[in-house]
This record gives structure tokens, sequence and C-alpha cells, in this order.
């Protein structure tokens, strides 16, 4: 099936996008937002409460200091292995503000996908809600790249906790000077005809896919 779709001169001249020469992500999407009054809308819903754009704000500016802080630098990666819930564009966004790169993978997947997922990517910390810990307890020793764990929700234990970290962080920090063509976040296709194939996204692909689609397709404005 092909899906045929006219664009009239208007919309044919906004599928050019200009960025300037530094561009990040995560602060289009949220400088954007705050910027045109919604500081107060709310923009997530999960089971424990519902959030503003200014509470996102803040948890990713602490997410991103709390990073930091642990000496992860722009460009290496981070895995994300969280359920829904604010903790997870706090961390998806919060790294991509720091010009950390974000490798969100699926809940259900096995220890040995998990095992190959973290060598293959290298990643310097794992971000994992406390429900899906025991899949990875297994494979977590001799990981090669790996130097923090960092656990979403659950009670304190071995590893530190996400809310405990952006908790001690600053509310301000200043985006990584990135640019449009620089890596913002990978995704791990199924594998289906072998292992995971880790694929690369750019700071450019979300805004491109929120004017190109979202926005003409879907008819969502904000």
């Amino acid at each position: 099936m092909k899906l045929a779709i006219d664009l009239d001169a208007e919309q044919t001249s906004s599928l050019v996008i200009d960025f300037p020469q530094l561009y990040n992500a995560a602060a289009d999407l949220i400088d954007r937002n705050l910027a045109a009054g919604r500081a107060g809308k709310i923009a997530v819903h999960d089971d424990n409460g519902s959030y503003s754009y200014g509470d996102v704000a803040e948890r990713v500016n602490r997410f991103a200091g709390a990073l930091t802080g642990l000496g992860v630098c722009m460009e290496q990666r981070i895995l994300l292995c969280l359920q829904d819930s604010i903790d997870f564009p706090t961390a998806f966004l919060g790294a991509i503000k720091a010009g950390i790169v974000p490798v969100a993978v699926n809940t259900l997947l096995t220890a040995k996908d998990y095992d190959f997922m973290l060598r293959d990517s290298r990643v310097h910390v794992l971000v994992v809600s406390a429900a899906l810990l025991d899949s990875f307890k297994p494979i977590l020793s001799g990981q090669p790249h790996l130097k923090h764990i960092i656990v979403s929700g659950g009670e304190p234990g071995d590893y530190p906790r996400l809310a405990d970290l952006t908790a001690a962080a600053s509310p301000k920090f200043d985006a990584a000077p990135t640019g449009c063509d620089d890596v913002c976040f990978w995704l791990y296709s199924s594998g289906s005809t072998g292992s995971p194939k880790g694929t690369v996204h750019l700071h450019s692909s979300l805004i491109y896919t929120a004017e190109l689609y979202a926005k003409p397709i879907l008819g969502i404005e904000e």
C-alpha cells in the first residue's frame, strides 16, 4: 500500500528547516514550550501524578547536571531501560541536553539481549527501573565500559536512585554546544536477522519528525 500526500506551496516551503550553528534537540523542545507560555501546562502524566512543562524542564536540567557530575562526557552513551514514568523523559531529554547520547531499549528483552547492547554501545551509565533490575543483575559484573548504575523508583538499595541524584543537582543547566548533525540518541532494531543493530539518530531527527510528520500528517500543533 502506498500513501499519497498532496502538499500545497505553503506546506512544501515548510519542508526546509534552517538550523542555527548550535542546536540541541532537548533544549529546543523545552525552551520553545516555555517561551510559548506553557510552563504551567501539563506535559506528562504517569501513575504518580501529572507534570507541567516547567516541572519537566527542571527535572531535565537536574538530570543533565547529575550526569555531568558523575563525570559523563559529551558523546558518551547511557542505556535507558525504563518503564512508563516521568523518569523516562527526564533521563532521555536530560542526557540529550548535556550532549550525552541515550540508548533507549525495550523493557521486555532478555538478559542476553541487554548484555549485547551494553557491550555493543559501550555505555558508561545504566539507568534502569527498579522493577527491571533483576534482568540486569546476572550480566553486570565484567561489563568493560559500565561505570555507574542508576535506579528509577523502588527503595534505597545498592545503587543510587535517580530521584536522589536529581534532587541534589541544580535546577539550572546550560545546553551542551551540539549541532543539528551531532549524534542525539540510539535505538536498537529487533535483530530479526541476527543481533540487534544500533540505529543512530541526530539532533535534527526529532524536529524533522515533528515538523514533517506530526504537524502536517497527524495535525499535532504542540
